[in-house]
């Protein structure tokens, strides 16, 4: 989720689903530094459900993210401090089940070499911590990697001097992707 709409959107999705129960809580963290921030108790007294979910979710410091917590009443009054618990519990044991993972702007970086260098290239690349996710070989070995665009700069300098400029090297389309935290 990277909107308000959008959290709001899942949130309706849920109670649609989930309509015959008691208490849908939902709390949600968006932006870059948590800037939209928004909770609610659902029917729950107030500050016992969707407050302490969403201070897990800052605590843990996630962001573009709704958690709803569905609670069919069966009988049992847990009292303040028990919804507090139990709604803070189950947020975090949701956010220790999901894979989490974190959203990084890279850009592709394209190689050109002999065929000689290919071998050291590949082995440069992998130290570090870099994946080829492309090789073409013609006349020369092309090599395309994805790197995080502020390291960018710093392996384009680490390549010309470790190969002493014999690389080309061409800059290509950016594009997010998703890195397991």
């Amino acid at each position: 989720m990277t909107t308000e709409e959008e959290a709001r959107e899942f949130i309706a999705a849920v109670k649609k689903e989930h309509y015959k129960a008691n208490h849908n809580v939902s709390a949600f963290a968006i932006g870059d530094k948590q800037e939209i921030q928004r909770s609610s108790d659902d029917g729950e007294p107030s500050g016992t459900a969707g407050i302490p979910m969403l201070e897990i979710l800052k605590k843990r410091e996630l962001t573009d993210v709704v958690a709803v917590v569905t609670r069919y009443f069966g009988g049992i009054k847990l009292g303040a401090g028990g919804l507090i618990r139990a709604y803070a519990g189950a947020c975090n044991h949701a956010i220790d089940a999901a894979e989490l993972v974190r959203i990084v702007e890279q850009t592709q970086l394209d190689l050109t070499m002999a065929y000689p260098l290919f071998d050291n290239v590949s082995r440069f690349i992998a130290t570090s911590g870099l994946v080829i996710s492309d090789s073409v070989f013609t006349s020369e070995v092309q090599m395309t990697v994805f790197v995080d665009t502020d390291q960018v700069s710093q392996l384009m300098q680490d390549l010309t001097e470790q190969f002493s400029g014999k690389l080309t090297m061409a800059l290509r389309d950016k594009k997010l992707v998703e890195v397991d935290i």
